[in-house]
């Protein structure tokens, strides 16, 4: 059993930064991580994910290149770093984990074993 627990949302204005943490109760080093957010009136989306050493990345189109996601294993934390932030970024951001093998889809919610209750973001104009 895995807990997590997310930091670092917030209000900010649009072009802004963010840096949101997700530390967990238990050794992750064994488990893909990712940062999902649900949108107000939408379905919860994959924004990014990380292999079990953090070493490989994978973002949705919509961030790439704006936010960056990272992993420390000796503390037990997962993060992403959210630069120029847009009103449509808002939402509610949770982290997700799952034990590490080959060939899982990274960004689709059902691989994940593990929830944060997640920390909301908010963008303004």
């Amino acid at each position: 059993q895995v807990q997590l627990v997310e930091s670092g949302g917030g209000s900010v204005q649009a072009g802004g930064s963010l840096r949101l943490s997700c530390t967990a109760s238990s050794y992750i080093g064994n488990k893909l991580m990712g940062w999902f957010r649900q949108a107000p009136g939408k379905e919860r989306e994959g924004i990014a994910a990380i292999d079990s050493d953090g070493r490989a990345p994978w973002y949705a189109g919509a961030v790439k290149g704006r936010f960056t996601i990272s992993k420390d294993n000796a503390k037990k934390t997962l993060y992403l770093e959210m630069d120029s932030l847009k009103p449509e970024d808002t939402g509610v951001y949770s982290c997700a984990a799952a034990d590490w093998r080959s060939g899982l889809w990274v960004m689709r919610a059902t691989t994940y074993t593990y929830w944060g209750r997640g920390t909301q973001v908010t963008v303004s104009s």
